[in-house]
């Protein structure tokens, strides 16, 4: 019975991983939004978040999160049952 527990939980590891990262990066996404709207450094970088520091930031913040989902995929694919 217990090959059976660990094979059916094998699999939802991985896509755990991949749904915390996302959500945490969801977060990070309205973090880097808030700040350019209510920081005074850097409200006049990007006064309506369409002007390429804004964007810089974005996309570095996805890279970031991207590495991370891989490397979480990574570290927690299934296992082969015992």
């Amino acid at each position: 019975m217990r090959s059976t527990a660990i094979a059916w939980r094998a699999p939802w590891r991985w896509i755990y991983a991949i749904s915390a990262v996302a959500a945490l990066y969801l977060n990070a996404f309205v973090g880097v939004v808030q700040a350019f709207q209510k920081l005074p450094f850097l409200q006049p970088l990007a006064p309506t978040q369409s002007e390429p520091p804004f964007l810089i930031a974005q996309i570095v913040v996805l890279a970031v999160f991207v590495v991370l989902g891989i490397l979480a995929a990574i570290r927690l694919r299934p296992v082969a049952p015992v």
